[in-house]
């Protein structure tokens, strides 16, 4: 075990974690030739390979597997002896974040958020970089966005992720709607027009599958629109339904806009949102104290974590 030290196993973390040389050697700003060497020296220390061939990509032998839970740990806790001094000289640092969320969640917890961030870091800057296509790690993996917050299921599997609040979708109807003059039933749903809400452009979604498979009904999609906030203050001109979730129902004035909203008789599956990073952010004392304020101001705000 000559020559070994803490640095060693911070390159041990990183290698398993990112299953590839190269990859390890970006996260840590150093050659692909230096990191080989680190690799080298792992093999030699621990008498296994660390990482093995599996096709065109390389995986993490059963035994780098295997303790890399108590390697994280060992690190982790190294960090911490750090961290103090770090947090201790947030007043004096001016970081930028870029985290990148759907508009709902914007909404909501956008102004909350800086405000709890700047009792600390009163210099720090937050950037809401608008939603994409593309599968939400990506820019996570390329190092573009600090944070993703929302509740897609396209991650890649490296991805930590933390749930900070589960919501149940409801609908949104002026008042007086006819609907509402009577007990609502999957029945009844179906008698009037519905506006779908879908980035992407979809109609369909949770709220038709119960009906179908439950019910056997069908309801009508009379339009879609992009993003949850597009046509909350024209509700009250029509008797078409919004469906929403619990985060924006509860953050918009049903009464000066004329609305009221109703639950659904349906057993709907929850929408549960999350922040998500990448494994390289996991000791960054300043990036464990954006999700933590995150994680705190959205419990305060939105009251809707699981139990």
């Amino acid at each position: 075990m000559k020559g070994y030290d803490l640095d060693l196993l911070r390159y041990l973390q990183v290698l398993i974690e990112e299953e590839s040389v190269s990859l390890a050697a970006r996260r840590l700003k150093i050659s692909e030739p230096a990191m080989s060497r680190q690799l080298a020296k792992l093999r030699k220390a621990f008498a296994d390979p660390i990482l093995v061939q599996s096709g065109r990509r390389m995986t993490p032998s059963a035994f780098a597997a295997g303790i890399l839970n108590r390697v994280q740990n060992v690190v982790v806790a190294a960090d911490s002896l750090i961290e103090t001094r770090a947090l201790a000289n947030l007043a004096n640092m001016a970081p930028t974040f870029t985290l990148r969320a759907n508009d709902l969640v914007i909404a909501a917890l956008a102004l909350p958020l800086l405000e709890a961030l700047k009792k600390d870091c009163p210099r720090c800057e937050v950037i809401w970089a608008p939603e994409l296509d593309a599968a939400a790690s990506v820019p996570l993996r390329d190092d573009s966005v600090d944070l993703y917050i929302g509740a897609t299921e396209m991650m890649k599997p490296e991805i930590r992720r933390q749930t900070i609040f589960r919501d149940y979708m409801r609908g949104l109807v002026r008042k007086g709607h006819p609907i509402l003059a009577e007990p609502i039933t999957p029945e009844s749903m179906v008698r009037y027009d519905y506006i779908s809400v879908s980035r992407r452009g979809r109609a369909q979604g949770p709220i038709d599958w119960m009906l179908r498979n439950q019910h056997g009904l069908t309801r009508r999609i009379a339009m879609v629109v992009p993003n949850y906030h597009a046509m909350i203050e024209s509700m009250k001109n029509t008797d078409l339904i919004l469906p929403l979730p619990g985060i924006v129902i509860d953050h918009i004035s049903q009464e000066a806009l004329g609305l009221t909203s109703f639950e659904f008789p349906l057993s709907l599956p929850s929408v549960e949102a999350f922040q998500a990073w990448h494994p390289r952010r996991d000791m960054d004392p300043v990036h464990r104290w954006l999700r933590e304020t995150l994680f705190r101001v959205s419990r305060q705000v939105l009251g809707k974590f699981p139990p």
